[in-house]
This record gives C-alpha cells, sequence and structure tokens, in this order.
C-alpha cells in the first residue's frame, strides 16, 4: 500500500493542530496517524535545567530531524516506530516512548517541516498554515501559561528574542515549499473541506 505523507506546517499559535484536527475527524478511524514535529526535540538531558531553559527551540538546529525522517521513512515502509515523549516543562525527553503503527494517511505537524529539504521530499502534500501575528501571540501567550506552566514574562520574552526572529527568518520562507496555504488557519471552514476532500481522494487511489 502506498501511504499518503501530508505535512502541515505554520508559526507557532497559527492554528496548524485544528486543520490537522479537522483533516483527522474527516478521515475513517485508524486510516490515519499524526507525527507531531515537537515530539523530536533534540534530548538535552546532559545539561542543567537553566541551560535548557536557554535554548533557542524555534530555531531549526532545535530539532532531531534525523529521527523523524527515519521514523517516517519507517511508517512508510509499514513499520511501526517508538516515538520520543518531550515534556515542555522541563524541556526534556521523557524516558518512556509512544508506539506508532503504520496508517495508509500520516500527517507530520510542525512549524519547521518544510525547512529541511529532506523532510519535503517525504511529503506528498504541503500545507502552510497563515494566520495573523497578533493571533498567533495571543494563542501561544494562553497556551504556554495554561498548559506549559509559564510566566506571562517569560513567554513575551521569548517570543520577542526567538520566535518571532525565527518566526521571519525561517518559517515564513518555507511558505514558498507549500502546495496549498490556509489563511486564518481552522476558522477557513472552505480551505479545510477542500483539504480534506482532496485526502479522500488520494487515498481511494492508493
Amino acid at each position: 500500500m502506498r501511504r499518503l505523507v501530508i505535512g502541515v506546517t505554520g508559526g507557532s499559535g497559527s492554528g496548524k493542530t485544528t486543520v490537522v484536527r479537522r483533516i483527522v475527524e474527516s478521515l475513517p478511524k485508524d486510516s490515519v496517524v499524526v507525527i507531531p514535529q515537537d515530539a523530536y526535540y533534540r534530548d538535552n538531558n546532559h545539561l542543567a535545567f537553566e541551560e535548557r531553559g536557554r535554548i533557542n527551540y524555534d530555531h531549526p538546529l532545535a530539532f532531531d530531524n534525523e529521527l523523524l525522517i527515519e521514523h517516517l521513512e519507517n511508517l512508510r515502509g509499514a513499520q511501526s516506530v517508538k516515538q520520543p515523549i518531550y515534556s515542555f516543562i522541563t524541556h526534556s525527553r521523557l524516558p518512556d516512548c509512544l508506539q506508532v503503527e503504520p496508517r495508509p494517511c500520516i500527517i507530520v505537524e510542525g512549524i519547521l517541516i518544510l525547512e529541511d529539504e529532506r523532510l519535503r521530499r517525504l511529503l506528498d502534500i504541503k500545507v502552510f498554515v497563515d494566520t495573523d501575528p497578533d493571533v498567533r501571540f495571543i494563542r501561544r501567550l494562553q497556551r504556554d501559561i495554561v498548559q506549559r506552566g509559564r510566566s506571562v514574562e517569560s513567554v513575551i520574552e521569548q517570543y520577542l528574542h526567538t520566535v518571532r526572529p525565527m518566526q521571519l527568518q525561517f518559517i515564513e520562507p518555507t511558505r514558498r515549499y507549500a502546495d496549498v496555504v490556509v489563511p486564518e488557519g481552522g476558522d477557513n471552514e472552505v480551505a479545510i473541506n477542500l483539504l480534506a476532500s482532496r485526502v479522500h481522494y488520494l487515498l481511494a487511489e492508493s
């Protein structure tokens, strides 16, 4: 069976997860698996907590793309993989892994999946989710405070010193590699429905 690999990217807080969820909900149960690039941050357990906190996690070098590429190739070849589990609270990988089984549709989600040419070559459909910077910042602020235990001050500082500069330097330029641009993320019913229809069509052909 030929497996369909979809890449969904965009800035932090752009609505990538919502777009992915809507696609998944439109597909038959057990026909799709989602691989988050966030799970593939490099393992920095050898560093002290304070040092890990100072790493620029929005830079391409923060990700272990070698492992991600290996896992995608294995899933395309009908092999299961052990996906890392990453803690955003401790900035480190946890000892356990998540067993991921191959499915007809594989969705890769992350801020920098189109930055690496090796990753781009593995993607059949490349999607860029485009959302206003103010909206993205507010979403990130809410998420990091509620889900990741950050303070308002730390989120603002990180946004100004790393998130926004990396968005402009690395993420925004990858828009040119996208097959589909989805303005306003999960609120764009027309774009999501068209994308879901295309995925259904390609899966039926495989």
